[in-house]
């Protein structure tokens, strides 16, 4: 059974259905064997909590937004992509000209080479923590225009996580998308 293992300084292992997503979060130095026994021991609990948690996110991929719904949310990041880039563009040491926002279909964000740095609205939908990362994603374009080895050192730098984050987006974001369209 695939799971998302998340480590931390707890103290026993714990599950979380989630997004039609399996957690696990385990001890720091737990081993991975005992990990996945604890994981087989809890399948009978896993599998009609996952089932039903897949239906919910198909269902808000259903829930289309209203064109009320999408100008709030674009409302909602301007201000929160404004904060993000100062924030982020004083810890990278690049500037950029201008944030703006839109409500796309295909990307999550993008930078000119004029230093412009546009964002999709429906980035507020995902958790805070994936907005960021597409933020930190846009700002080092500003330095490499490209996704090379130092690109992603760069975005590593800042966000040691990065990695993460972009495979949530890669997984859930189709059902952000779909809300739009």
């Amino acid at each position: 059974m695939e799971y998302k293992l998340i480590r931390s300084r707890r103290k026993t292992l714990g599950l979380e259905i989630s997004k039609g997503e399996v957690i696990v979060r385990a001890p720091l130095r737990c081993p991975l064997r005992e990990i996945e026994r604890f994981v087989e021991s809890r399948e009978g609990w896993i599998r009609p909590r996952l089932a039903a948690s897949i239906s919910q996110t198909e269902a808000a991929a259903a829930s289309h937004l209203s064109a009320e719904e999408i100008a709030s949310l674009k409302q909602e990041a301007r201000a929160f992509f404004a904060g993000r880039c100062e924030y982020f563009a004083a810890l990278l040491g690049v500037e950029y000209a201008l944030v703006t926002v839109r409500c796309q279909k295909t990307r999550w964000g993008s930078c000119s080479r004029k230093g412009g740095l546009s964002f999709n609205c429906l980035l507020m939908l995902a958790p805070r923590e994936v907005a960021d990362s597409v933020v930190v994603h846009e700002l080092c374009h500003l330095r490499h225009f490209d996704h090379s080895p130092a690109f992603y050192a760069d975005v590593l730098s800042i966000m040691p996580d990065y990695r993460e984050r972009e495979a949530w987006l890669k997984k859930e974001g189709r059902t952000l998308l779909l809300r739009a369209t």
